[in-house]
């Protein structure tokens, strides 16, 4: 049964010297002695405090919260299991039990904290909340799963099911990327009820609503060309054949009433039309690859996964014949 012993907990951290002392010490209390803290190139004591609490402590080659999480977990951490919080004190070390407990159980390979089950009043501005809803709606829309906060930062995950994610976001949207990634391989997610408090006076967020927010969308959207086409190449296509059909009806319109007579508006609505149902046929048919190319990936695993069991199986047979053959042996000896 997995314990403490085999967690790594990961705190990626910019100019957090306010609080990371404080987070560091709730998680060493709860029993996490593998705390690693890597760290964006702070300008304040962020690492010195860090360290001094008994962390360990790593510089990102990089920059951004998604490129210090790829690298840590590659790099820094091997450790089974890997618990990822924020180290801005709004999440709370004694939860963490509950965040790992789906991964200890089996029942996940990834799970997600969700803030809108105990928000303190003043953990998140009205626009925030707002935002946050927005997105988990459109990903649950493109992306065809419910997972309630997608934003999170509060995460626990095998390293093995890291692994499996082809991640490429430098930012914030590593969140994002990470619960499209999770769908993409039909990672097993848990969603768990956690607290979210407000950040200390003190403390500054390095996140801005507007232009994160955006690249967000933008994440989502993208990721649904390889996860979702037929709603990436479906909304294209519907909006060129609304463009067409909008021209179109101007065209007539002014025809009919007017007398007066628009070729090339004609022409451009036309091909607009044309445009849109061509994507919507190339939409359908990268649907049905994609599904293909899941249903046969998922085959692939199932029969690695039982060769995998069938060679342990053989290895522990074989070993507990010679062990066998050795006890018989040797009592052949004493006689």
């Amino acid at each position: 049964m997995a314990d403490r012993d085999d967690v790594c907990v990961l705190l990626p951290t910019y100019n957090e010297a306010a609080t990371i002392g404080a987070v560091v010490n709730g998680f060493r209390e709860e029993g996490f002695e593998n705390v690693l803290v890597i760290d964006g190139g702070s300008s304040d004591d962020t690492t010195d405090i860090a360290d001094s609490a008994g962390a360990r402590v790593v510089e990102q080659s990089g920059s951004g919260k998604g490129q210090a999480v790829r690298e840590a977990v590659r790099r820094h951490i091997d450790a089974a299991y890997v618990l990822m919080a924020d180290g801005d004190e709004t999440y709370r070390p004694d939860e963490a039990d509950r965040m790992l407990e789906p991964l200890f159980d089996g029942r996940a390979e990834h799970v997600i904290g969700n803030r809108f089950a105990d928000m303190q009043p003043g953990a998140m501005s009205r626009l925030n909340q707002t935002g946050n809803r927005v997105i988990n709606w459109a990903f649950s829309v493109i992306h065809g799963h419910q997972y309630v906060d997608i934003l999170s930062g509060y995460r626990a995950f095998t390293r093995e099911s890291f692994e499996q994610l082809s991640l490429s976001s430098d930012g914030f949207g590593i969140e994002t990327e990470m619960a499209v990634e999770c769908v993409k391989h039909s990672v097993r997610v848990t969603v768990v009820p956690i607290t979210y408090e407000p950040r200390p006076d003190e403390s500054e967020t390095n996140l801005n609503p507007f232009r994160d927010g955006a690249t967000i969308i933008l994440t989502l959207y993208r990721m649904a060309k390889t996860n979702n086409p037929l709603f990436y190449f479906g909304s294209v296509g519907f909006g060129s054949i609304g463009l067409g059909i909008v021209l179109g009806a101007y065209v007539a319109y002014d025809w009919f009433a007017n007398s007066i007579s628009h070729e090339v508006i004609a022409m451009v609505g036309g091909i607009a039309i044309v445009l849109g149902l061509q994507l919507l046929m190339f939409g359908v048919l990268s649907d049905m690859i994609v599904t293909v190319n899941r249903e046969q990936t998922r085959r692939l695993e199932d029969i690695a996964r039982k060769l995998s069991e069938d060679s342990q199986q053989a290895a522990t047979s074989e070993s507990d014949g010679q062990n066998e053959a050795e006890t018989v042996a040797a009592g052949n000896g004493e006689d």
